[in-house]
């Protein structure tokens, strides 16, 4: 049949398309009985019609697919189709059920080459998705064992079957449509010859299926991200930085933000309140109002009712100075991540020391890491971060030339691509003439995303103006990476060799 010919619809099965159905399954099935009757069917479509699909072309019915709810601890445990059968060739159908169960799926045979099946299969997984069901489960055929039962065994088979070394029609196509083989059930049909009455259990995990949860409290799935460009500017004082500080955390908070991130040495004007000539004694100035920043900032995340990433600060512990960022959140936790990668700059003029602790923090819009401007362009980092489940990497950087700017987009660019996740970057703009060292800034905050069709076509999802004082938002869909991350057009994260290489921090379990 040319294509050209074809007007394919796909639906809901009624039971006025019975008597096209009995026809159809008479086809398919004419090995293992044939259709189903008509009560069965009827009791499908009343008990549960929207899982009941099909595919008509121009009227004839050519493709269907019967499904049922079910209990996943049940029937993800060995059964048999008759399980699922009750008296008078009813279905079991559990309406409280978390999961799907495929009793069927049958194409007309003069549409085999359309995938047709894949479309099927699509409008199963998207009822799975929008039902926020578990899984779907299903018992499939193998009906190609019979022509190697005499020198491969059921597993063997599946195993050989799996690697594309034997095509199965049933089990190759399962596969193809990301099924997962969980066991093998033996007498699972019985009448199944071709079978030997063998079955595979298989098992399509819903990734976006969310327990049953308190409606208070729950997890944020979309997080929304407010960043400030900040504008440097003389301040005469520690109160005045932290007034124009409230002042953006109002803002961000009044477009209800979940997070709000301010650049690396925000608060560096203030050096500018003692003698320049030794720039080591300049940055331990500033790092006599860490505390008392920290404290504020973290007083504000409360009463805003936002999480805060505070830029970054020095910190003085033991006579040393770290480049430290806190993580402010709403419920009155903090939390602290020291710049890892120290620039020669830090080195040489501050005497700034990297730290030796990396994490990544659970909030309650994400699981979020801190890589303060030079980090990120390493890409250990955030392949350590990808491994314990990261969705968001902040960046608070400062840099004077655009070239150097350049060095921190593109590397969180690639590490937003590698490790599917979002990537925040936001700086400074603006000159501090009486800071030495900080006389220029430059700075485009931007937020970056994975490279794949749920996504803006060039990855960014929000800039600012180059050079201009002003606040940045973006909404950061969290389950559009658990799709990107397991059926992406690539897979970064499940297609790294861990057979080949691997990674750890060598002062940490992760």
């Amino acid at each position: 049949m040319a294509h050209e010919e074809l007007h394919l619809n796909l639906r809901n099965l009624t039971m006025a398309d019975y008597p096209q159905l009995k026809q159809l399954m008479d086809v398919v099935y004419n090995d293992i009985g044939g259709a189903w009757p008509k009560t069965t069917i009827e009791g499908l479509i009343e008990q549960f019609p929207d899982g009941q699909i099909c595919i008509e072309d121009s009227g004839d019915l050519i493709a269907v697919a019967l499904t049922v709810m079910v209990n996943y601890e049940r029937f993800s445990n060995p059964h048999t189709y008759d399980d699922l059968i009750l008296s008078n060739d009813k279905i079991w159908h559990n309406a409280s059920g978390d999961s799907l169960y495929g009793l069927d799926v049958f194409i007309h045979p003069d549409y085999r080459g359309y995938r047709l099946g894949r479309r099927l299969y699509e409008a199963r997984k998207d009822l799975c998705r929008n039902m926020n069901l578990r899984a779907i489960l299903a018992g499939g055929r193998i009906p190609n064992y019979h022509k190697f039962a005499d020198k491969l065994s059921p597993a063997e088979y599946i195993e050989q079957v799996s690697r594309r070394e034997i095509y199965d029609p049933i089990l190759t196509f399962q596969l193809s449509n990301d099924f997962q083989v969980t066991r093998l059930m033996h007498k699972y049909l019985p009448e199944d010859e071709k079978s030997l009455g063998y079955a595979t259990l298989l098992d399509w995990n819903n990734i976006l299926y969310t327990p049953p949860a308190p409606m208070v409290g729950n997890q944020k799935t979309v997080a929304r991200l407010g960043a400030v460009q900040w504008q440097m500017r003389e301040f005469h004082s520690v109160d005045e930085v932290l007034k124009q500080v409230e002042y953006f955390v109002d803002a961000l908070s009044d477009y209800k933000s979940d997070f709000a991130l301010f650049p690396e040495f925000f608060n560096a004007p203030l050096m500018g309140l003692t003698d320049q000539m030794d720039q080591t004694r300049a940055i331990r100035y500033l790092a006599g109002f860490t505390e008392q920043f920290r404290n504020e900032m973290s007083d504000m995340a409360v009463s805003y009712n936002i999480n805060i990433i505070t830029g970054s600060m020095p910190l003085l512990e033991n006579d040393r100075v770290f480049n430290v960022s806190y993580l402010c959140h709403r419920d009155g936790r903090v939390h602290e991540q020291r710049k890892i990668h120290i620039t020669p700059h830090e080195r040489r003029d501050w005497v700034i020391e990297g730290g030796d602790q990396f994490e990544v923090f659970q909030t309650d819009a994400g699981r979020v890491a801190i890589m303060i401007c030079y980090d990120i362009e390493f890409p250990e980092l955030g392949r350590i971060a990808a491994d314990q489940g990261v969705d968001i990497i902040f960046v608070p950087f400062w840099t004077d030339t655009k070239n150097s700017y350049l060095r921190v987009r593109h590397c969180a660019q690639a590490r937003a691509i590698e490790n599917e996740c979002y990537v925040v970057v936001t700086g400074s703009v603006g000159n501090l003439p009486k800071v030495q060292n900080l006389d220029v800034q430059y700075s485009q905050s931007s937020v970056f995303s994975p490279s794949d069709f749920a996504f803006p076509h060039d990855a960014v999802m929000a800039e600012t103006t180059p050079n201009t004082e002003m606040i940045m938002f973006s909404d950061m869909d969290l389950e559009k990476l658990k799709l990107t991350r397991n059926e992406g057009s690539v897979t970064n994260l499940k297609d790294r060799r861990d057979d080949l290489y691997s990674l750890k921090l060598l002062n940490s379990d992760s």
